[in-house]
C-alpha cells in the first residue's frame, strides 16, 4: 500500500465487499416497558436482496450498487460505477477472496483500468474489511428489529442510509499510511 502510496500520489483507497438482505428482521436487546415483550418481524420466506459496497476510506463516503446476486459480470459492473465516479484517481480496492472477483469479466475490465489496483485481505479474514463495519452499522440502524412487511421498501431504507451517511475506518490509521504518506508527497 505504501509502495503505491509512493507511486501514484492521491491515490483513493477503497475497501469493497457484498452482503445480502433479508425480509427476516434481526434481532438486538433493546429496553421495552416492562410486561411488554417487542416484536420482531418473522418471514418464512428466502427472497433476498444483494449489495455492493465500497468504502472510500479516505473520506468515509460509500458507493453502493443493488443487485440480485453476485458474479463476475455484476462485480466487473459495480467497478466500473467505481471507476465513473473517480475518473481522474489511480484507486487501490482492498476485497476479500470471493471467486466471483475472479471471473473474466473482472479480469477483463481490470486489464483495461491499469489506475484500479487490486488488494486482497487475507483468506478468512473478514474482521480486517471495514466495510463489514459499514454493513453491521446499516444493520443497527435500518433492519434490526424492524416491522417493515416488504422488503423492496426495506431495501430501499437500507441503501438510502448507505448513500446518505458517512463511515469513517481507522484501517488506514492502524497500518501507519497517515504517519506515512504525507512525506511521500
Amino acid at each position: 500500500m505504501i509502495d503505491l502510496a509512493q507511486a501514484q500520489p492521491g491515490t483513493v483507497y477503497l475497501a469493497e465487499d457484498e452482503a445480502w438482505m433479508y425480509l427476516q428482521a434481526t434481532t438486538m436487546a433493546v429496553w421495552s416497558p416492562e410486561g411488554e415483550t417487542p416484536v420482531a418481524r418473522v418471514d418464512p420466506g428466502h427472497t433476498k436482496v444483494g449489495f455492493y459496497g465500497t468504502l472510500n476510506l479516505l473520506t468515509g463516503e460509500e458507493m453502493v450498487t443493488r443487485t440480485e446476486g453476485f458474479n463476475s459480470q455484476l462485480t466487473a459492473t459495480h467497478l466500473q460505477s467505481i471507476l465513473d465516479t473517480l475518473p481522474d484517481n489511480p484507486s487501490g480496492l482492498f476485497w476479500d477472496r470471493a471467486k466471483w472477483h475472479r471471473g473474466q469479466s473482472v479480469r477483463e475490465l481490470l486489464a483495461a483500468n491499469p489506475r484500479l489496483e487490486i488488494i486482497e485481505f487475507p483468506a478468512g479474514a473478514p474482521d480486517l474489511n471495514p466495510q463489514e463495519q459499514v454493513w453491521k452499522q446499516t444493520r443497527r440502524k435500518v433492519s434490526h428489529n424492524h416491522l417493515e412487511p416488504k422488503l423492496p421498501i426495506l431495501a430501499d431504507r437500507f441503501e438510502d442510509h448507505l448513500r446518505s451517511n458517512t463511515f469513517h475506518s481507522s484501517f488506514l490509521d492502524r497500518y501507519g499510511f497517515n504517519i506515512v504518506c504525507p512525506f511521500l508527497n
